[in-house]
């Protein structure tokens, strides 16, 4: 997948194939006003794609135009950016990419951003999904195949930190399927799951209306009935979370434990980030497959006449109107997590197992 085209809304598709030599195995196409928006909010946009393993930045070139670029790093599913770190799961492996540019640096080729990777946490297939860092740098996972909230280790693949009460032990046996974390007030605060299982594999069959948030405090269940919930995060006083079964994004009512949907999107949604009033959240195609079949989205879909998509969508919190969109075809049909890059219009990254890691080296301060 080396191959990458990308076209603004008023480009001819036609061109963009031409361009790729025949079918383009990745096209992206953004509503109108997409990178104007992307510069006047002065920030780019970090994507992980487990499916083809894939890191994706998006930003705005000078003249205006979409900034696409992409790194191999595994099955990259959770990602957090904080200051100059930007954490990323990979296959069996945790990340920390540092941006190595001073502050006002650019490269020749105009990157004002290189994420290097200095340190990997080998932790074996967990299923690591969300990541996030608390106020006091401590990072923490949703530790999807032990139903438990974790740390990094120097000594061991994982650091237990918090599990549901309702899970009896701690089991490598995807129980509940925990998969969301959100942080509130510098610390972890709510995590989302499939469901109240305490069974091998036991949330596949909790898909359709079995989905929770728990509060991590108390351990207890602050909202249920939703269809495999994901990416709960806490913003302007509020719990939001993606409804995935169903394709709705909305907020959960902490008072009367009712999840209060926002907007409809035409996908499978995970990913959530915000700048400022607006939410930027991931959609993904269902794949053909048991874990995302006969679910609500399916027949949402079909009653609009629409197809899944997969990309980016912009929502603005107060009318919950889609103000934004970003599209892709081809070869990628699924997004996991959206994180945002503020102040940065070009970044880049090197890949942990590229050829060009060998010869970018830094070092600190002598002494």
């Amino acid at each position: 997948m080396d191959k990458l085209v990308s076209s603004q809304s008023d480009a001819n598709p036609a061109d963009a194939a031409k361009a790729a030599g025949g079918d383009p195995l990745f096209t992206v196409n953004t509503s109108r006003g997409f990178t104007a928006w992307l510069k006047q909010q002065d920030t780019s946009l970090a994507v992980t794609t487990y499916q083809v393993g894939k890191l994706f930045f998006f930003g705005v070139q000078p003249d205006g135009k979409l900034w696409v670029f992409n790194r191999n790093v595994g099955r990259c599913l959770g990602l957090a950016i904080r200051d100059n770190d930007l954490w990323v799961t990979g296959d069996t492996q945790i990340f920390k990419f540092v941006n190595a540019f001073e502050p006002g640096q650019k490269s020749s080729e105009g990157h004002d951003a290189l994420f290097v990777p200095q340190v990997g946490y080998f932790t074996g297939d967990l299923d690591a999904h969300d990541l996030v860092i608390g106020s006091d740098g401590e990072l923490v996972f949703a530790n999807t195949l032990f139903n438990c909230l974790a740390t990094v280790s120097s000594c061991f693949s994982f650091t237990p930190l918090w599990q549901p009460p309702f899970i009896s032990r701690m089991a490598a046996e995807d129980r509940c399927h925990l998969n969301g974390v959100a942080i509130r007030d510098g610390k972890p605060a709510f995590v989302t799951a499939v469901a109240n299982s305490d069974t091998f594999d036991g949330w596949r069959d909790q898909r359709q209306n079995g989905g929770i948030v728990i509060e991590i405090e108390s351990g207890k269940i602050v909202c249920s009935g939703l269809s495999m919930p994901h990416s709960p995060r806490w913003h302007r006083e509020r719990l939001w979370v993606h409804n995935s079964g169903t394709g709705e994004f909305g907020w959960v009512d902490l008072t009367t434990n009712m999840f209060n949907p926002t907007c409809f999107c035409p996908g499978y949604l995970r990913g959530l980030s915000f700048i400022g009033n607006f939410a930027v959240m991931g959609l993904s195609k269902p794949r053909d497959n048991k874990t995302f079949s006969g679910l609500a989205l399916d027949q949402r879909l079909n009653t609009r006449k629409m197809e899944p998509r997969c990309g980016l969508y912009v929502v603005n919190l107060d009318s919950g109107d889609i103000v934004h969109s970003l599209t892709i075809e081809g070869v990628v049909s699924e997004l996991y997590d959206v994180a945002v890059i503020p102040g940065k219009a070009q970044p880049a990254a090197l890949g942990p197992m590229g050829s060009e890691i060998r010869r970018t080296l830094s070092f600190g301060p002598v002494g």
